[in-house]
């Protein structure tokens, strides 16, 4: 797709479409993008609204469809992850959950990792049932699995990787061949990783989803959602769910998102740095099970994380001794470090996902996920890593 300024024609490389893709100004030349704060937009003609109403003429007709704003952020976003087409949602839910649900229809069958966000698993196990849609999970990992499943028929596959809570890795191609071969959609949560440090599409998925929440905005300020596919599937199948189920996102959001984009990559290569050290720090430690990072060698999904991932990422996972206990003292032993569900933020932040992100799952569904009430996720910030350090460890040392 190409934005109002040309650029995808200029050979710029992401970081510089961060800053700059799909820029449209106004008359006036402003340099930060314009905020265009309105619910709807007049027509010159009954004639003119007509043809809009109908697609015919280009132009917005209601900001529930689309605002100035938000198609710059989609521009910027297509640049960035390298996709034909991008709509933004309300939230990251809102994408995930339009992503997959907008494809399927009565007698439909969905193969998903096990490993999946709380709520993402919640939507796949409980509420596509009801609609006549067959689900099964299998280990992200295992590609007998994948295939036994897949091969058995499905219109849908849906993956996350690194997964939440635990940093699961999936093997994003050899599960996009398998798709294919299939007839199956391959939809690709990739809000852990970020389009600095993996791409999807280039690995063979069909649609990626964000919550720009994470990382896009990454300041701990708005929600929002993304949605980045090719321009047919876009038209065909998301802008009529979209439009009618109404999951918009607020132009001031997207705005605050657009902003978010200009230093994303510089804050995720800093804080997936900061994480290396504090993941190799903690995995020292006398009061520590086991610690998952990405691009740690000990991380059972290493090699699969390593040839997808540029850098292991912001987040890693400690398991304490002591269970579920022990997690909650070390929580509240923390003072530089916020208790928050959160994650992707300028701010370190940690949580017990049994009890959180993850808490609609029965005790055998956090199981089946290797998550039990000894981990802690820990998603890490700007903060210098000195002082990052030097509180998990007294937090560690008061157990």
């Amino acid at each position: 797709m190409a934005d109002a300024s040309g650029n995808d024609k200029k050979g710029w490389k992401p970081a510089t479409q961060a800053v700059r893709g799909g820029l449209m100004r106004s008359q006036h030349g402003e340099i930060s993008e314009a905020l265009y704060l309105t619910s709807g937009y007049a027509y010159d003609s009954a004639e003119q609204a007509m043809r809009r109403m109908a697609g015919d003429e280009e132009g917005f007709v209601y900001s529930r469809y689309g605002s100035p704003t938000n198609e710059m952020l989609q521009q910027r976003l297509c640049l960035i992850e390298g996709a034909e087409a991008c709509r933004v949602t309300g939230s990251g839910m809102g994408a995930i959950s339009s992503a997959i649900l907008a494809p399927l229809k009565a007698g439909d069958r969905v193969v998903a990792a096990t490993a999946l966000f709380g709520s993402c698993r919640w939507i796949i196990a409980n509420q596509m049932p009801k609609f006549g849609i067959e689900t099964v999970f299998v280990d992200g990992a295992d590609l007998d699995a994948w295939k036994r499943e897949i091969d058995k028929g499905c219109q849908l596959v849906l993956i996350e990787s690194p997964a939440n809570p635990l940093l699961d890795g999936v093997d994003i191609e050899a599960v996009a061949k398998l798709a294919k071969a299939a007839g199956a959609l391959l939809v690709v949560d990739n809000v852990f990783a970020t389009p600095v440090l993996q791409r999807p599409l280039e690995l063979g998925a069909d649609v990626v989803a964000y919550s720009a929440t994470k990382h896009m905005d990454g300041q701990g300020r708005v929600l929002l959602g993304a949605i980045l596919t090719d321009a047919k599937r876009v038209s065909d199948v998301y802008d009529p769910w979209l439009r009618h189920m109404g999951p918009a996102a607020s132009p001031f959001n997207a705005w605050v998102v657009l902003k978010g984009l200009e230093t994303m990559q510089l804050r995720v290569e800093a804080q997936s740095r900061t994480a290396a050290r504090l993941a190799d720090a903690l995995a020292a430690h006398p009061a520590v099970n086991a610690v998952r990072y990405p691009h740690r060698q000990d991380h059972p999904h290493y090699e699969v994380h390593k040839k997808q991932m540029k850098m292991g990422g912001t987040l890693l996972a400690l398991s304490l001794k002591g269970g579920q206990d022990a997690a909650f003292r070390f929580l509240n032993g923390l003072s530089l470090v916020d208790i928050c569900n959160n994650l992707g933020d300028t701010k370190s932040l940690a949580c017990h996902p049994s009890t959180t992100t993850h808490r609609a799952l029965s005790d055998a569904e956090q199981a089946a996920m290797g998550l039990d009430r000894s981990w802690i996720r820990l998603s890490v910030g700007l903060e210098d890593g000195d002082d990052l350090e030097a509180d998990l460890l007294a937090a560690l040392n008061s157990l």
